[in-house]
């Protein structure tokens, strides 16, 4: 094999997870080669890195990695147990952090809960635990600058917001000195500042040894990318070089759902004009840091707003404040339906007229959740099922599997599900009980573009079908719903 290749892989049939994956998948990549890969099917793109990685089953065909080689030699003849894998660092979009006692036992409220942050690792201890295999030029201190966590090195990780933390997790990547970063939708959950910034990000990674290859989409292929693929079901169809890609979307197929099922499983209230959500000079801080200040916000039933600005703006604390998880509310002008926070309700009147979807929301559920029990839990409100059902709950849930294609994977584990259907079982859960506020917290981070359109979309059907107020979090303008109107931006 000629030595400026990485790796090869030739006429390779992939299976993942016990299904064939891709029938005739070929790729080369060589020294100086810095890829996007790019898809309809998150899926399919997601089966392709991991086939980088040695998780998948070759059933024929071959995959040669030259970049270890030097390595395994080295390692064979010192007797030391090694594998390709210590020089590759990879970041998926089902990323989990641990606390200081090694356990992913967080719980939901815990994040906005200012005494439980000594359960918690900050963000250097967290960069200083990732123990290399190889030397490398990568330090906390370089890390840190790369992926601008510099003001966030003594921040709990409870008190990440989506996009800090993703951006915690590149940083940790870097601090494993690859050879090769393979990146799942990196830029996924950062804001558009740090969109734009990232081709800086990976020219810094480029510049010191490392080859890189992500997926992304066909319009957000970074700096520093050379070479572009596009991945179907057979494998790799087609290569440019980056300067010759066209920069549109790649042909696709239109989704859609049964949208006469949805209408009628959607209530059908008559229409109202009540103040559903009143806050006034809400103000919030964790110790030092002022998150929220003087905030004021009203909205009527009916409305659809969209809620946005930078990552760390307050956008979370904000949502949280509304769905009873944050304690601060209670000292708060916080006014819900006319009813002020702390004025005797409990958490489950709080939460009853409330649907809530996240993307982080599955890392919650206990081991044993599946993902009908998840959609089931919608009707109690707690994070799994934990109560008998009756049978008319049983009947609505399988109709909600049914809507959206879930049936295949209903007795599944949550955290097994991929993360379109974990994105689509929590839609379920929070649309199930029929909530007056509907609140999307980034809910459609991670799907792929054919995925991120028929949520868009079936957003927006539900917003025709039923008089529900909406609050959409997004940092992506084309995953806005055309229904909503008003912007409420937190600086």
């Amino acid at each position: 094999m000629h030595q400026t290749t990485l790796l090869s892989i030739q006429s390779a049939r992939i299976l993942h997870g016990g299904i064939q994956q891709f029938s005739d998948l070929n790729f080369s990549w060589k020294k100086g080669e810095h890829w996007a890969i790019v898809g309809n099917s998150g899926k399919e793109l997601s089966a392709f890195l991991e086939t980088l990685r040695g998780h998948t089953i070759v059933s024929a065909g071959k995959i040669s990695r030259p970049f270890s080689w030097e390595y395994s030699q080295q390692k064979h003849n010192d007797g030391q147990v090694h594998s390709f894998r210590d020089l590759i660092a990879y970041v998926s979009q089902k990323y989990e952090l641990k606390n200081r006692s090694n356990q992913q036992n967080f719980y939901f409220q815990q994040r906005f809960n200012s005494s439980e942050s000594e359960q918690t690792l900050t963000v250097k201890e967290c960069l200083k635990q990732v123990e290399p295999k190889i030397q490398g030029p990568w330090t906390v201190e370089n890390a840190s600058r790369a992926l601008n966590l510099n003001g966030l090195l003594d921040q709990s990780l409870l008190k990440l917001s989506n996009g800090e933390t993703r951006r915690l997790v590149l940083a940790m990547g870097l601090m494993r000195q690859p050879r090769l970063y393979l990146m799942d939708q990196p830029l996924t959950g950062l804001d558009v500042k740090t969109r734009a910034a990232f081709g800086k990000t990976l020219q810094a990674m480029i510049q010191s040894g490392i080859h890189v290859l992500l997926t992304t989409s066909p319009g957000e292929i970074p700096d520093g990318i050379t070479h572009v693929a596009q991945l179907n079901a057979s494998g790799i169809i087609q290569t440019w070089p980056r300067e010759s890609f066209p920069h549109k979307d790649l042909q696709q197929t239109k989704l859609a759902w049964d949208w006469n099922l949805l209408k009628a499983l959607l209530p059908t209230p008559a229409p109202s004009d009540e103040m559903v959500v009143d806050l006034q000079d809400v103000n919030i801080r964790y110790g030092e840091k002022q998150i929220l200040k003087n905030l004021n916000w009203q909205i009527r039933s009916g409305e659809q707003w969209l809620l946005k600005g930078p990552n760390g703006a307050g956008k979370s604390t904000l949502i949280s404040l509304l769905i009873g998880e944050n304690p601060q509310a209670y000292s708060q002008k916080i006014f819900l339906f006319g009813r002020k926070r702390g004025s005797g309700e409990s958490i489950w009147d709080v939460k009853r007229p409330l649907g809530f979807v996240a993307p982080e929301l599955p890392r919650y559920f206990s081991a044993n959740q599946t993902c009908r029990k998840v959609i089931l839990s919608g009707f109690f409100d707690t994070m799994g099922l934990f109560k008998k059902t009756t049978a008319e709950q049983e009947e609505f849930a399988d109709q909600w599997l049914r809507l959206f294609d879930l049936e295949p994977v209903k007795d599944l584990l949550i955290q097994r599900l991929s993360l379109a259907q974990q994105r689509w079982t929590l839609l379920a859960r929070a649309l199930i009980k029929h909530p007056k506020i509907l609140i999307l917290d980034e809910a459609a981070q991670g799907l792929d573009d054919l995925q991120r359109a028929l949520f868009r979309e079936t957003i927006q059907k539900v917003c025709e079908f039923c008089p529900i107020t909406l609050i959409y979090v997004s940092h992506y303008a084309e995953d806005v719903p055309e229904g909503v109107t008003k912007v409420f931006e937190l600086g």
